[in-house]
């Protein structure tokens, strides 16, 4: 039997973080496409950053934005060691400074919302307002014979006092 993976999500914290330059392509995406527009944009941002010789300097992300039943706003990426200049699909971006909660996901992808929910609980326990900056880092690049028990994924969400 697989233990749940919220029985090893780690407690979540609060921190200051600083602004990270990224390179993205921004997409607004069904959920059935949503596979799909990850293995496209991952696949155009290696070559599109080794032409500007722009270093990548972290595990891909994901920046999620405005969703509805039909589509959701979607930026997948790098954080990188400088501003790019746009490059077909691929675009400059930044994660914001300020507070985010944090927390990190062990376990299989389907099994984020959960922790995102769990997150949401815990700032509103501390008194905070979710904000609308929320994304995810890879922490753990996955590949099609792990188990994806192995995945671990940093989620952040930004926050404010009342």
């Amino acid at each position: 039997m697989t233990a749940d993976p919220a029985d090893r999500t780690a407690e979540p914290e609060l921190l200051e973080i600083a602004e990270t330059i990224t390179a993205v392509v921004r997409g607004r995406v069904a959920p059935a496409q949503t596979i799909s527009f990850f293995d496209t944009s991952f696949g155009i941002l290696p070559p599109a950053l080794a032409a500007q010789e722009a270093v990548i300097t972290g595990p891909a992300l994901s920046r999620w934005g405005t969703a509805s039943e039909e589509a959701t706003e979607l930026e997948v990426g790098f954080p990188v060691d400088r501003r790019i200049s746009p490059d077909g699909d691929v675009v400059p971006g930044v994660l914001p400074a300020g507070r985010v909660a944090r927390v990190v996901h062990y376990g299989a992808f389907d099994a984020l919302g959960v922790t995102w929910e769990r997150l949401h609980g815990w700032i509103t326990e501390q008194g905070l307002v979710p904000g609308a900056d929320r994304w995810e880092v890879y922490l753990t690049e996955p590949n099609p014979h792990m188990d994806p028990g192995d995945l671990r994924t940093e989620l952040n969400w930004s926050v404010t006092r009342p």
